[in-house]
Formats: structure tokens, C-alpha cells, sequence
């Protein structure tokens, strides 16, 4: 029979005597635990979520006339109180009965503070997930009395594991369900120690519950009087969560200059690490300079110590120059610097990963771009095996290389969770497409140097009386682009300019020749030849490129490579229907009759640039001729071309 539920909270009784102060401190004192409820869709996350803040009495009157009206027209509980839409807020949700964002709450005990995260089962919400789990000390994950472990309580637990939380609670919910059977669930707490230890989880605590009856919640259950152990509220209030981050060296990453008045400077942030103390010695990361804190000035006044957690500002002895995205550090105990790691990688993109597409990585305060290269393996969560793979695709966890465009300060995640932990955001669309977790830097990183050259890019460039430029042109297949660039680089080279024409159809002759045609491998042609143009305006040259280059953060990528103005993009638009009619190699009618999968404008998207430098109507009036001219004027009024010509060469 369903276990009665609890008369719902009123607001609490002012206690005995007039201390009311102390009675405040005393629960101001009180430790609190960050949580999260995970595991597969529909085991009961947000029942169990509900249940524990009605048996805590933390639903108010009106809250509960609300949740009685909810139940009967939103509810799955045949019109009985649905503790679930206490925290399914979303009316997708209601409609769906499904967890799909995540849903924060705050319960107290007379023991603890709790603050919990509802996250989603969902697979496609994993990414969810990841966030809830980014700042808890526990997990709780559910698993259904009657499916027994999931995929995606595999999954679940990989990625609580990867992401530092160490003290875990399988509740196994509906227990109701198979009449509190007592095989059913040791079978199952059994499987799950087993998949645990594998991933490194030793601290697992198995309940037998029912989250819609309450058994085992507040209180054991008649219902199984073979279980011995503690309930679920008891186990967390009496977890004992060590607090790795203060123990740790002092780490700062700083969010903002403070500077209101010419007497005042002051470098703002959440402490990610560690204890400061005025007089402390710091080092300012990744410049490596050193200096005294002078203050811990907070809006309450300034402090004689701060510890991990806490938002400050801090005033040093020295005018030292700082920028967000800098990490104060301990002198004695910094972080590493580096530009290349390896690294743990969730995707959580329906996009899969493209090895050597630009993206946006952002750690702690600080963003910078960042390629990542094929994954060295993915996880199989089921087996745990380490299986090859040339891409990530949603919800893949793997490890890869990652290649930032600086050097950036960093803890191995294991270490320090702020410092070593990162998102990563694509480009173009600005949404975040993965979670990462930093291991180590590359020893490779520390090899690798510039080696310095007497005879620079400008002097190779003066001498030929030119300043460099890549003169992009992209557009579809037969648009075109070959015809107009080797037109401008005539016109160049009979005026006397040094010039290369760097073709995309000839790279893949040579230097592409290993890579096909799917979305990866054209992202990885676009690499090349970008670093190649680069190359080549380092010689001083004025190098036209021609490639299909059909994806915006590609040509941002190449563009990125030089110097402001050397980067001139040149839009050759031409309609499909026009390109396609023209069909010069016979390709478009290949990929019609699928001949050529992923061809460019038929089944694999072409992206138009949004702001090119040119843009030539090559479906107009307008004879090649015509367009090719424009292109050389551009360089010309730019300043690309020497006014007085090139410099004649002196023989050597």
C-alpha cells in the first residue's frame, strides 16, 4: 500500500525563547551538499526530487493547492499528487513527462543544507546533465527496479566519474513495482559495484527505494525489512564530502579590472583554489610576474583571509599589469602553463566533431581558439573498451589532442575543477558543442619554439615591392573561381609582381591527396592550404587561393592566420542552377545520380560569406575579364600593389 504522505509544510513555528539570532546562526552553520539526481529517462528523478522536499515540509499551502490542480490536469498519476511537477517546470516537460532542463532546488534538514540538481535522462540532454554535474559533491543516480542498468547509466556514471565526483548513491526506484523484491534489487546493486569499480567509483551507497510511496526516503520501510542500511536523507546528511579546493595551492582567475578612481585598482574574481592572505607572495599567470597581495577587499569590508569559494577583490603592492582571463596564483605552488594537452572530450552537439575545425574554448575567465585533432579513442561506456574513431558524435566521450592559438594557465582537472575544466563553443553559431576536461599539457609544447630569421616577412615583401595578401576566392563547384584567379594572377605577373596560385584541385594532387570528401576531411584540406597561403605571404608573396571552402569557420580559420588586411575573401556567387548548368568536369551530374556523396550543393551545404571583401556576380554581364580587373583594383587601392612597382632584382 502507498505510504501516507506527510501534511504539507507550514511556515515554521518561531522557536522557544527570544534568541532568535543564535537559532539563526545555528542553521546559517549548518554544511551544505551540493547534489544531483542522473540516470536513465522516466526512473524517477523528479519524484524522488518532489518526495524529498515534501517530507522535509517545505511546501507551503498555496504551493500544494497549486500541485493538487497541476496533478489532475498535467499529472501521471491517474490524478493523485504528482511530486514530479514540483520540479518539471517547463511546460514541455508537463507535456512529455520528461526532465529536460535542469532544475535547481533547496531543502534543509535540521542536519544540512542541500542544494540539488534535477538533470535529464534523455540522451539527448546529456549535455544537461554535464552542467548539473559540473558543480556537485554527490550523485544520486536512479535506476528502475524493473530495467536494471541502462546505457545511460553507464554513461551517467562515466561522466560523474571524468567530472571529479567521487561519493555516490544508487537508488533503485520502483521498487514498489516488483514487490519490494529483495533479489531484484541485490542483482542489481551487485551489477552496478561491479561497473563502478571499473571507472574508479569505490564509494557507492545502495538504497532500495520507491519515490512515489516514500520507502526508504525519511524513513526504513515495513516494506523491506531485509534492508539494514541508511535511508536516503539520512546518507546525505551524515556524507562526510571532503573539500579538495581550499585544500589546494591558491588559485584566482581574474573576471574583472576594478579601477573606479586613479587611488584604486583593484583584480576581481571567485577564488578557485586554495586560502589568500594579505602579505601573501602571488604570481600573475601567464606573464610570470610576481607581487605582494596588499588587500582582500570585499563589500563588506576587507578581509584578513579568504578561502575557495569565495568572491573577492584583490589590490596588490605592485602596479602589475593584469587582464581578465589571468590567474593570480600562489608563488610557491603555480599552475602550468601550456598551449597543447590532452584532454577528456564529451560532444554534445548533434554536429559531430570536426578534427582541425577553429573553435572557441573558453577556461575560467579566459577564451582563446582551439583546434582539436582526431580522438587517440572513445569510451565505449557498456564495455569500457577503448575503441578508435575519426570523429566524436553526440554524447561521445573520448580523448584528444587540443591546440590553443596561446599558452594558457591550467591545473589537470583532477586537481582543481575550475582551472581545469573548459567549454568548448563553435564559432559560427555560438553554441557550446562540448565539455572538456584538461589531463596533462603535452611535453611536445615545451620542445617547440619559433626559431628567429634576420631576413623577415617584411623585408622579403619590401624587396619585391609588395605587401603580402591571400586573395581567398570560395564559391560552388564550376562558379568560376580557377578561371577569374589565374586571370588576376596573369595580369600580376605581367605587371611584374611576385604571385602564387595555389589551387584547390592541384593541392589535392600532393599535399591532399591522402583525404576524401566527407565534411572532416574537407575541413582538414582547408587546413592545409591555409597554413600553406601562410607560408607563402611569410616568402612576401601575394598568394590566390581557389577552393570550394564551402564552411565559414575554415575561411575564418585562414583568415585568422594573418595579419589584419592580408586576408581579403572574394565571394565568386554563382546561382546552382548556373554552376550546375555549366558542370565543366561532369561532377554535378555524378553526385545527382549519388556517384559522388558529400558533393558541395547538392547533398553536403555550401556557407555563404557574410561580409566578404568582394563580392563578384559571376552569373551577371560582366566577362571574366570584367571580374578579374575588379580583384587586381582591390589590391591596388588597398596598398598591396607598390606604387612605384617591384624592386628590380640585384642578382643575388
Amino acid at each position: 500500500m502507498p505510504h501516507p504522505a506527510p501534511s504539507p509544510a507550514q511556515p515554521q513555528p518561531q522557536p522557544p525563547g527570544t534568541d532568535i539570532d543564535a537559532y539563526l546562526r545555528r542553521h546559517e552553520e549548518k554544511s551544505l551538499l551540493r547534489f544531483l539526481t542522473c540516470g536513465s529517462v522516466d526512473d524517477g528523478k523528479s519524484t524522488l526530487i518532489g518526495r524529498l522536499l515534501y517530507d522535509s515540509k517545505l511546501i507551503f499551502s498555496d504551493q500544494l493547492a497549486a500541485l493538487e490542480s497541476d496533478s489532475r490536469t498535467a499529472g501521471t498519476q491517474g490524478g493523485a499528487l504528482d511530486l514530479a511537477l514540483l520540479v518539471d517546470g517547463l511546460a514541455a516537460e508537463r507535456e512529455q513527462g520528461i526532465t529536460i532542463d535542469v532544475a535547481y532546488r533547496f531543502f534543509t534538514t535540521e542536519r544540512r543544507k542541500f542544494i540539488v540538481a534535477d538533470t535529464p535522462g534523455h540522451e539527448q540532454y546529456t549535455r544537461n546533465m554535464v552542467t548539473g554535474a559540473s558543480t556537485a559533491d554527490l550523485a544520486v543516480i536512479l535506476v528502475d527496479a524493473r530495467k536494471g542498468i541502462l546505457t545511460q547509466t553507464r554513461r551517467h556514471s562515466h561522466l560523474v566519474a571524468l567530472l571529479g565526483i567521487r561519493h555516490i548513491v544508487l537508488a533503485v526506484n520502483k521498487l514498489d513495482l516488483v514487490s519490494y523484491d529483495r533479489d531484484a534489487f541485490e542483482s542489481i546493486a551487485d551489477d552496478y559495484r561491479r561497473f563502478a569499480a571499473g571507472i574508479g567509483l569505490t564509494d557507492v551507497q545502495c538504497i532500495p527505494v520507491s519515490a512515489l510511496n516514500g520507502d526508504n526516503i525519511t524513513e526504513l520501510s515495513a516494506s523491506t525489512p531485509w534492508f539494514t542500511g541508511p535511508t536516503l536523507i539520512g546518507h546525505l546528511e551524515s556524507v562526510d564530502v571532503e573539500s579538495t579546493a581550499a585544500d589546494g595551492p591558491f588559485r584566482l582567475p581574474v573576471q574583472w579590472v576594478s579601477r573606479p578612481h586613479l587611488d584604486f585598482r583593484g583584480f576581481c574574481g571567485r577564488i578557485a583554489g586554495g586560502v589568500v592572505h594579505p602579505g601573501d607572495r602571488v604570481r600573475v599567470l601567464p606573464s610570470g610576474r610576481e607581487t605582494t597581495v596588499a588587500r582582500i577587499v570585499t563589500a563588506d569590508g576587507d578581509l584578513d583571509t579568504a578561502t575557495a569559494g569565495r568572491s573577492v577583490t584583490l589590490t596588490l603592492d605592485d602596479e602589475t599589469d593584469i587582464s581578465r582571463g589571468d590567474v593570480i596564483a600562489s608563488a610557491s605552488q603555480p599552475p602550468e602553463v601550456a598551449d597543447q594537452f590532452e584532454c577528456h572530450l564529451v560532444w554534445m552537439s548533434p554536429e559531430p566533431m570536426l578534427p582541425g575545425r577553429p573553435y572557441l574554448l573558453k577556461l575560467g575567465t579566459r577564451s582563446t581558439g582551439a583546434t582539436v585533432s582526431r580522438p587517440k579513442y572513445k569510451i565505449n561506456v557498456d564495455t569500457l573498451d577503448h575503441t578508435a574513431a575519426r570523429t566524436l558524435a553526440l554524447n561521445d566521450i573520448g580523448v584528444c589532442t587540443l591546440a590553443l592559438d596561446r599558452p594558457v594557465p591550467f591545473d589537470p582537472y583532477t586537481d582543481n575543477r575550475e582551472t581545469g575544466g573548459f567549454v568548448l563553443i563553435d564559432r559560427v553559431t555560438r553554441n557550446t558543442v562540448a565539455a572538456g576536461l584538461l589531463r596533462f599539457a603535452l611535453r611536445r609544447a615545451h620542445n617547440i619554439h619559433w626559431q628567429h630569421t634576420e631576413v623577415t616577412r617584411s623585408a622579403r615583401a619590401e624587396r619585391k615591392g609588395q605587401r603580402p595578401a591571400v586573395v581567398w576566392f570560395t564559391g560552388l563547384s564550376g562558379a568560376g573561381k580557377s578561371t577569374i584567379a589565374d586571370l588576376v594572377e596573369r595580369r600580376l605577373h605581367d605587371e611584374g609582381f611576385h604571385t602564387f596560385l595555389l589551387d584547390g584541385d592541384n593541392l589535392r594532387h600532393g599535399l591532399s591527396r591522402d583525404l576524401g570528401f566527407t565534411d572532416a576531411d574537407r575541413v582538414e584540406n582547408i587546413r592545409r592550404a591555409a597554413e600553406v597561403t601562410r607560408l607563402m605571404t611569410d616568402a612576401g608573396l601575394i598568394v590566390l587561393a581557389s577552393f570550394i571552402s564551402p564552411f565559414r569557420a575554415e575561411r575564418d580559420l585562414a583568415r585568422s592566420l594573418l595579419p589584419d588586411g592580408e586576408f581579403i575573401e572574394v565571394h565568386v556567387d554563382t546561382p546552382l542552377g548556373v554552376a550546375e548548368s555549366r558542370d565543366p568536369k561532369g561532377l554535378y551530374a555524378k553526385a545527382r545520380r549519388g556517384e559522388l556523396p558529400h558533393f558541395t550543393g547538392i547533398d553536403s551545404p555550401y556557407e555563404k560569406p557574410l561580409d566578404p571583401e568582394i563580392r563578384l556576380d559571376a552569373s551577371g554581364p560582366l566577362p571574366p575579364e570584367a571580374l578579374a580587373t575588379r580583384v587586381v583594383e582591390h589590391l591596388r587601392t588597398s596598398g598591396h600593389l607598390g606604387a612605384s612597382g617591384p624592386t628590380p632584382d640585384d642578382g643575388s
